[in-house]
């Protein structure tokens, strides 16, 4: 089906008048998320992520940056239910980004307290935030194919199920992985043609459109506007960060790492993260990628850091998960992609 075989989005998304807060017999008096929250929500997703068993810990920095975005209705499109002390027990949130120009998505996401799970409190949180992505699917007015979507790491099985339950199935699988640095790195060397150089503020904008260009045929990819591409950096690591330039000072690659030093500790190991990594069509298959790679390897060897890691959808048709595992990465952590298309 073409996008002008579908129906008008505010018919497909459904979306209902009102969205109601989840029943005051649940025990949690219900709000929007705000500022001065950060210290005991980060608290929370701290608890949750101990007891679902994952190999991470995310910081309060990244818990607040998810309040910023002018895009964001934060008084609608978050939630927090807090106990008769006032003590947070669980959250929702909606994020829907303006970027969207092939598929107008709303990503949902959130957890419960491990003392509050089986009350049917995560059944609510379901609820309330599938109501809110329909309604902001339809305010976009994109008549464009619609996902509401959410991420679940692989050990969360009790979440697997609950959106199952709500309709949503699997359709996306997610690896993470990682390389040690106390062997041999691997021999890419760059392309002729192309020079790797440090990420500095004046390439940003071009690195912004080298990725927007690069994954205009990944599944599930969108592009990113100037806002959306520098949002959520509370751990970008610059010095850890490339560009590959042609001839005409051109963008036509570029990597950007992240420093979880949050991780570490959890991990039992020191780590620079690959957020990004992208190279411009008519650059592929020349070994950019793994000379990128192969170049911030050294830059996070040269810090004392122990392990390269990165994510990858499995299924990505750039191959690049042949091409991490032939760098030496291996899957240590998984996630899947839970969507309702409409």
């Amino acid at each position: 089906m073409t996008t002008t075989d579908l129906p008008p989005i505010a018919v497909r998304a459904a979306a209902p008048a009102h969205v109601p807060l989840p029943d005051a017999s649940l025990g949690l008096t219900w709000r929007p998320v705000a500022r001065d929250d950060v210290a005991a929500l980060s608290a929370l997703v701290t608890r949750t992520e101990v007891a679902d068993g994952l190999p991470y810990r995310t910081s309060p920095e990244e818990v607040e940056e998810k309040l910023d975005g002018d895009w964001k209705d934060i008084a609608r499109d978050t939630l927090l239910g807090v106990d008769v002390d006032g003590v947070p027990r669980a959250w929702a949130e909606v994020d829907q980004p303006p970027g969207d120009t092939r598929v107008v998505r709303a990503f949902v996401g959130g957890g419960v307290d491990p003392d509050w799970r089986g009350r049917g409190v995560g059944r609510a949180l379901v609820a309330w935030s599938h109501a809110r992505a329909r309604q902001v699917l339809a305010a976009t007015g994109k008549e464009l194919p619609a996902r509401i979507a959410g991420f679940v790491p692989d050990q969360a099985q009790d979440t697997a199920r609950l959106l199952t339950r709500a309709g949503m199935a699997p359709v996306r699988y997610y690896a993470e992985m990682r390389r040690p640095l106390d062997v041999p790195l691997p021999d890419a060397p760059v392309p002729e043609g192309v020079r790797i150089v440090p990420w500095s503020p004046e390439h940003d904008e071009g690195a912004r459109l080298a990725h927007n260009a690069a994954f205009a045929d990944h599944w599930g990819s969108e592009p990113r506007t100037p806002e959306q591409w520098t949002h959520g950096r509370s751990m970008f690591a610059p010095t850890w960060s490339l560009v590959a330039l042609d001839a005409d000072d051109r963008v036509v690659g570029y990597l950007l790492s992240g420093r979880y030093e949050a991780d570490w500790e959890v991990a039992g190991h020191t780590s620079g993260y690959t957020e990004l990594l992208g190279v411009v069509r008519e650059w592929r298959g020349r070994g950019l990628a793994s000379a990128l790679l192969a170049t911030v390897m050294d830059r996070y060897r040269a810090d004392g850091i122990e392990y390269a890691e990165l994510g990858v959808d499995t299924a990505n048709r750039s191959g690049a998960h042949r091409l991490y595992t032939s760098l030496g990465y291996e899957v240590f952590d998984s996630s899947t992609m839970y969507a309702i298309e409409l």
